[in-house]
């Protein structure tokens, strides 16, 4: 809890009291008994501002929600939603913890190192990001999902955020916003039917910001590392100068 508090600047504080107060709010105004949804709904908003900071903690409780998720998906027949949750992006939170874990920066655990992904590898990953949703699409229509066109739409973006994210590309926050989007859509499409799953729509409308600021935060610790890694590199050329030189 210290390390919690400690971690959290202003912005983040009012983004993750407002967000977390918005989806407890809505979902007693509207009388909702499904514990399940509040529970998963601010673990993940907890986990996107973990996430947003590149600190590997936030991996741990995308992995948590994503089981959460996969439940209340389930209720609502949103077959692909349940899939791509607890078959895709548990899993893949899984290699991108390992992967945080393995690439600090500077050592210090609580923040990833900033990755660039070659032109070659966005090509290739763009290509997989369209063959698993028209493969997704099949798949889906086959199971009857409600929703179907929005819910391939999901499946998509979720692969290009939990593959970025993996990767640790600052980008993944796009991914993750156009997902929000998506869910957003779905969700409400949903609640038109049963009031009760608008929380739902609440919790993605708090992902949706906590993702921008992701995205604005990771474009700074971008610049930051790139400008302590050229500083490091011209203090290293400098002791071999002085070094050479005597």
């Amino acid at each position: 809890m210290k390390k919690f508090t400690k971690s959290k600047n202003l912005v983040e504080w009012l983004i993750w009291s407002i967000g977390v107060i918005s989806i407890i709010v809505f979902f007693f105004v509207f009388e909702n008994t499904q514990y399940l949804y509040l529970i998963g709904s601010l673990i993940g908003a907890t986990a996107l501002i973990f996430v947003s900071k590149g600190n590997p903690i936030g991996q741990v409780l995308i992995i948590v929600f994503s089981v959460f998720y996969g439940i209340v998906s389930y209720s609502f027949d949103y077959y692909g939603e349940m899939i791509t949750y607890l078959g895709m992006s548990a899993p893949i939170a899984l290699w991108a913890l390992t992967s945080w874990l393995r690439n600090p920066y500077k050592g210090n655990r609580s923040e990833v190192k900033v990755n660039s992904l070659s032109r070659k590898e966005w090509c290739l990953f763009l290509a997989a990001a369209a063959a698993v949703t028209v493969a997704f699409f099949f798949i889906l229509q086959a199971l009857n999902t409600a929703n179907l066109i929005v819910s391939t739409l999901s499946v998509a973006t979720s692969f290009i955020a939990a593959y970025l994210t993996a990767r640790r590309s600052r980008f993944y926050a796009i991914g993750y916003g156009a997902n929000d989007v998506v869910l957003i859509i779905m969700w409400s499409m949903a609640s038109y039917e049963n009031i009760a799953y608008l929380p739902m729509v609440i919790c993605f409308i708090v992902f949706f910001v906590t993702d921008a600021y992701g995205f604005v935060n990771w474009s700074i610790m971008n610049k930051r590392q790139k400008a302590g890694e050229e500083k490091d590199l011209s203090e290293a050329e400098r002791i071999e100068e002085e070094i050479t030189t005597k």
